[in-house]
């Protein structure tokens, strides 16, 4: 069990490229989590396990299996999630227990809390699997592993046992303690007198002996009352036993004394020296994942959008082909409220159309068509269910994004000098499997230099062979594209353009050349530039 994950098959290495923390800001990743996970800790945590990008078709067919487990089988994800703070509670206890500055007696007490807290973690999850039939093979070894506990002969000994033995320690209350004084009545020794199952109520002798001593003491100092107050605090008020030394050396005394209850504790345990809840402990972060992932799906799902089982390809192909694809963040405004008509699209990489230069209408959801190509590709390579209606996927070995950049960024580059270092930095370690995301990139240059640039750019991304969209304001970069083509490359380019129906921007991507004079035209009248526009104003 020690071996075993919800993450990786038993026998599989982790192989993940991880996404640099640039491409997580491009793709909106923070933003996203922060909709996903309940906390900062969970959204943290989700987001290390995401940006270890695996590639390996067995691994990701592996997690989407699981995946589809929690999706279908609401009831386990849930009673799943109530475990979850079972499971980490678990886990600090197993901490207390190997905690050496903790006395015996009270190692022993969190032991039996850890093992009842594990037995009750068993039986939660073998309930929860057993009402399904799992059909992925992380949760069949999941279901073999808690079944198989759960029937040893053994568990049920462990459950009586720990039952009695919290019972017993559960019912002591009080000890009475005696304590030896030398011939000027200081304490000199001390030691148990009984164990007790009721909390210390003083009785009518020891009444009589308190009264005696408070007479005693007011003989000696003249002011005797008779009075006995009680039990009274041995550590001040707003301080615990730990904080005083007198409790902690009292607290050390009475382990020592109990050393016979002690004996008979770890007797009874002994048997059980194997036992520990820490192999399910390690899952947490993976329950965490799944479970996150799974309840927000169900919402977006909820609110009428597809989330979908993506189909993995072997690596090599470079084929993705998606229906319907939207991005996931107008799915979270839409749970937050917003009234969107989300614009599904058709969409596909392959040989012939490996790289895209995409041209638009400013505002015409370019940004926001990138972004979703590369968010399907990362959640389905985590196994996940995707923004879409249909995807197959040759997966990727990593993601990079050229996105503008932060003014701060380019300060001692200048902003053309920012850009080339982050293409020529993309261009080192990506390979023919990666997916390259460029969005308006060398926009901040004169039109002339930047297209020479573009153009040597996307014809270096034709020899490297990864699929790519390239978002440019060039519309020229488009149109030359028999030229580009010409020359030798692993794939083609192609025109991608967002439409305009009847004057309004329709946000459907499709294959066409660039219209450059027909968006001028249309940013024209936007901004109420055009001849007739401008006479009229001028009246």
């Amino acid at each position: 069990m020690n071996e075993f994950s919800l993450l990786y098959p038993q026998g599989t290495a982790p192989g993940f490229q991880k996404i640099s923390e640039t491409a997580c800001n491009d793709l909106s990743l923070e933003y996203i989590l922060s909709h996903v996970a309940k906390n900062e800790y969970e959204k943290n945590l989700i987001k290390r396990m995401m940006t270890g990008l695996e590639s390996c078709p067995e691994v990701i067919c592996y997690r989407s299996d699981i995946f589809d487990d929690f999706i279908n089988f609401p009831s386990f994800k849930d009673k799943i999630r109530d475990s979850l703070d079972r499971l980490d509670y678990l886990k600090t206890l197993g901490r207390s227990f190997n905690d050496d500055s903790v006395a015996p007696i009270w190692q022993l007490i969190n032991r039996l809390q850890e093992l009842d807290v594990y037995i009750g973690c068993i039986e939660e999850i073998y309930s929860a699997l057993k009402e399904i039939d799992v059909r992925s093979d992380g949760l069949k070894q999941l279901k073999d592993y808690v079944a198989s506990v759960y029937n040893d002969s053994g568990f049920e000994y462990l459950k009586a046992d720990i039952k009695e033995l919290i019972t017993e320690t559960s019912q002591i209350q009080s000890i009475t303690l005696g304590v030896n004084l030398d011939e000027t009545m200081r304490p000199v020794e001390v030691g148990i007198v009984s164990i007790n199952k009721k909390k210390f109520d003083h009785s009518n002798a020891f009444d009589n002996f308190i009264g005696f001593l408070s007479q005693l003491g007011g003989l000696l100092d003249g002011k005797s009352n008779g009075n006995f107050n009680g039990m009274s605090k041995i550590h001040s008020s707003g301080a615990t036993g730990a904080d005083n030394p007198l409790m902690q050396n009292l607290s050390r005394e009475m382990s020592d004394m109990l050393s016979a209850n002690v004996k008979h504790l770890k007797s009874k345990l002994s048997q059980y020296v194997n036992i520990s809840g820490y192999s399910l402990t390690r899952l947490i972060p993976d329950f965490t994942f799944y479970i996150r992932w799974a309840e927000f799906c169900e919402q977006v799902i909820k609110s009428g959008l597809p989330m979908t089982k993506p189909q993995i390809l072997d690596e090599g192909s470079g084929k993705l082909s998606t229906k319907g694809l939207y991005n996931l963040k107008l799915a979270i405004q839409i749970l937050d409220g917003s009234q969107l008509d989300v614009v599904k699209n058709d969409f596909e990489f392959s040989k012939e159309h490996g790289i895209y230069i995409m041209t638009e209408p400013n505002r015409g959801g370019k940004t926001t068509f990138t972004q979703a190509v590369g968010l399907i590709v990362l959640l389905a390579q985590n196994g996940l269910y995707v923004p879409c209606e249909a995807l197959s996927l040759s997966p990727c070995d990593n993601i990079f994004t050229h996105f503008p950049a932060d003014e701060n960024q380019t300060v001692n580059l200048g902003r053309l000098g920012e850009e080339s270092k982050r293409i020529s930095e993309i261009f080192s370690l990506a390979t023919d499997k990666s997916l390259l995301l460029f969005n308006e990139s060398l926009a901040t240059t004169s039109f002339t230099e930047g297209l020479y640039i573009a153009k040597d750019v996307v014809k270096a991304m034709r020899s490297l062979g990864a699929r790519t969209i390239f978002n440019t304001h060039m519309h020229e970069l488009a149109m030359d594209l028999d030229e580009i083509n010409a020359l030798n490359g692993k794939i083609k380019v192609a025109s991608l353009v967002t439409g305009i129906h009847e004057g309004q921007r329709s946000y459907k991507v499709y294959l066409a050349p660039p219209d450059g004079i027909s968006y001028a035209r249309d940013n024209a009248e936007k901004y109420g530039v055009t001849n007739s526009q401008l006479m009229q104003a001028a009246g």
